[in-house]
């Protein structure tokens, strides 16, 4: 078995995150990666009512949609399948891994149009299956945790064939940076594209214009079972070590600004590891309401809609 752990290329193939792996503590814009929702409607371009100036985009206006942009100096974006009916959903989510998925079109249009810009996917289940969770169900109705991640790892791969530099798993299954990694070897991409885990992503009432703008609410129960329990440092700690340990090239903390301190602990106990930091939806939406209504004052630059920070955050 493969220690991908001391696998480095793909920590450093594209600009971008060689940028990211120098280590610089410092904001500017190598250091944003800006969420986009592709519709599979290739001639969609939806307002996205829970999240102020956002829009589901299709193929047809997704150039004219990110220009200002990559005009203002944007290097990255993370983008986000969504399916425009539910008849297009079953419980594999197979659409994950399967022409009629909108992203690996976008992922082609994008490397046509801007060559240079590092093009991540986030990938999960949620949006794909019919019931809306992140992995697979069995018949008792639980996550099927290892065929869950065999999915996972069909749908990185059908995203690194379509051109993706980074893939990065967000559905916290146990061992799917393994399946990545493995598949990822077993086609000779395991140089060309990075994984970025969701490492502490925790359970969390600020992802629901997230799953409004996806389509991917879960249509029973919650994901408190896969997801992180919202006071559980010492779990966190050590799915990121999990994560490390299967091969992940960069971690991430999901949300933000709730979790400080688990930022400050993943940096101190992994700080070779570039870090992300997701400042999720209800984050974004919690500032933009704020200040429409007075309490706040939003001052921010060209790039205010960019709200993903991939960075070392220093001690």
């Amino acid at each position: 078995m493969s220690n991908f752990s001391h696998q480095l290329h793909s920590s450093y193939g594209h600009p971008v995150l060689r940028h990211w792996a120098a280590n610089i503590n410092a904001f500017s814009t190598y250091t944003f990666v800006y969420p986009v929702f592709i519709s599979d409607n290739p001639d969609a371009n939806e307002e996205i009512a829970s999240l102020p100036g956002q829009r589901r985009i299709g193929t047809q206006h997704l150039l004219e949609y990110l220009a200002p942009a990559i005009a203002a100096g944007l290097k990255s974006v993370l983008l986000f399948g969504v399916l425009s009916g539910s008849e297009k959903k079953d419980s594999i989510g197979s659409l994950a891994s399967q022409p009629g998925n909108p992203i690996p079109p976008a992922i082609e249009l994008l490397r046509q149009a801007h060559p240079n810009l590092l093009i991540a996917c986030d990938v999960c289940l949620c949006a794909y299956t019919s019931h809306g969770h992140c992995g697979v169900l069995d018949s008792d109705g639980r996550i099927d945790s290892a065929f869950s991640a065999r999915r996972i790892a069909d749908s990185a791969i059908y995203y690194a064939k379509a051109g993706a530099h980074v893939v990065a798993p967000s559905d916290m299954m146990d061992g799917r940076v393994r399946e990545i990694k493995e598949a990822l070897q077993d086609r000779s991409l395991l140089d060309r594209v990075a994984v970025l885990s969701y490492a502490c992503k925790f359970a969390s009432a600020f992802y629901g214009p997230f799953r409004d703008a996806a389509q991917s609410a879960p249509s029973f129960g919650d994901r408190s079972r896969y997801q992180l329990p919202p006071r559980s440092a010492a779990l966190a700690i050590r799915a990121a070590e999990r994560d490390v340990d299967e091969g992940a090239d960069m971690l991430m903390v999901k949300p933000g600004t709730a979790y400080l301190d688990i930022v400050s602990q993943v940096h101190q106990k992994f700080p070779n590891h570039p870090l992300a930091i997701y400042h999720v939806s209800g984050e974004f939406a919690m500032l933009w309401h704020g200040a429409r209504l007075g309490p706040l004052t939003l001052s921010v630059s060209r790039l205010r809609y960019l709200v993903l920070c991939c960075e070392q955050v220093p001690t």
